[in-house]
């Protein structure tokens, strides 16, 4: 019997990719950014997408939506009122979308749940509003967590830190440990691995809105590259930037390593992972677009295809026609890679047949 799971603020769908690659896969998605999860149709064609401001509907409603009892349940409430790199505003009305992530799995009572934030969440400042929100769930949960995985430790290319929360009942889900946990942790794959080939690649043709590349099928890839790529070879979203040629200057003169100290851009090495990649916010807040890192050799900033393979999506997966939406959908994404690695660990601990709930009765 396939598990019944709900991705709430789902945005572009990293966090789904996991789940699918893991034998979890959605059987409905909500967020309420329209454009943000214009991918999800496109890339899950077998997940219904729910638009619906999640601070204003109950358990009952995400029900109705998925056809019966959740199994499972996992997402990233908004991260921007608790993050290092924000304001970090008390005021900031973001913040209480993490309490209503847990009235939600208060009331549809899952056999598991997984939350992910930034690590900002657990600061002595903001520890407190984690700890208030978890009190909702008044016990009925075996709880993992907070604790922080980096993505790059599962295998992907970035250094990219995140908070989780696992909660499982013992009813319908064996517990687990962060031993289980790093178990599964491996070396991570290098700038390198993960973006060199995409050089060999030429232009075929705008189709459908995206700019459409192929790549050359002598290239020797790594391991990671070719886990990543279509069997076609080809991929979108790989139009590179044109800088003024003052701007060009300068970035030639970046060193690997080093930091841009105008524009505040990492320049990307070779033999080493990518920084965390950052959203910059949507038109609500300003439309300010993030830093973008500098490619290892081009005197640009990367594109949005390097941006996905450094965080682990594969080349199948389509983003948006617009570039600043793609990278805002990356820069909020939780890697799929790290995402099927901790969901494997969560789906061979579930009870689905629900034998475990009857001996309990």
């Amino acid at each position: 019997m396939q598990p019944r799971i709900v991705d709430l603020f789902c945005g572009c769908g990293g966090f789904s990719l996991g789940a699918h690659n893991a034998g979890l896969a959605p059987t409905v998605s909500f967020d309420i950014d329209p454009i943000l999860t214009s991918s999800i149709s496109r890339n899950f064609p077998g997940t219904k997408l729910a638009l619906a401001d999640l601070g204003k509907i109950d358990g009952s409603d995400i029900e109705a939506a998925a056809g019966g009892q959740i199994d499972g349940l996992f997402g990233g409430p908004p991260c921007q009122g608790f993050s290092a790199m924000g304001h970090r505003r008390e005021d900031d009305p973001r913040r209480d979308l993490l309490g209503h992530f847990f009235r939600l799995v208060s009331e549809l009572k899952p056999a598991f749940f997984v939350m992910e934030n930034v690590q900002g969440l657990g600061y002595k400042d903001t520890l407190p509003v984690l700890n208030k929100a978890l009190c909702i769930l008044d016990g009925r949960y075996e709880l993992l967590g907070p604790f922080v995985l980096d993505a790059a430790d599962f295998g992907a290319a970035t250094r990219r830190p995140r908070l989780f929360v696992i909660g499982t009942d013992k009813r319908r889900c064996d517990s687990l440990s962060l031993d289980d946990i790093r178990a599964v942790t491996k070396a991570p794959a290098t700038v390198r691995d993960a973006i060199q080939d995409l050089s060999s690649s030429r232009f075929v043709a705008d189709i459908e809105g995206f700019d459409t590349w192929e790549m050359d099928f002598d290239f020797e890839s790594s391991g990671y590259a070719r886990s990543l790529a279509s069997p076609d070879r080809r991929f979108t979203g790989h139009r590179r930037t044109e800088h003024t040629p003052q701007v060009v200057v300068r970035f030639e003169a970046v060193k690997p390593g080093t930091v841009d100290k105008i524009g505040r851009h990492p320049r990307l090495a070779w033999d080493g992972q990518c920084p965390t990649l950052r959203a910059g916010t949507g038109s609500d807040r300003g439309s300010y677009q993030a830093v973008r890192p500098l490619h290892p050799e081009e005197p640009r900033v990367i594109t949005v295809r390097e941006a996905a393979r450094l965080q682990g999506f594969p080349d199948s997966f389509k983003f948006h026609p617009t570039t600043w939406h793609s990278f805002r959908m990356i820069g909020n994404s939780v890697s799929p890679i790290m995402a099927k690695a901790l969901l494997e660990k969560v789906y061979e601990r579930l009870d689905i047949d629900g034998k475990r709930q009857i001996a309990a009765e």
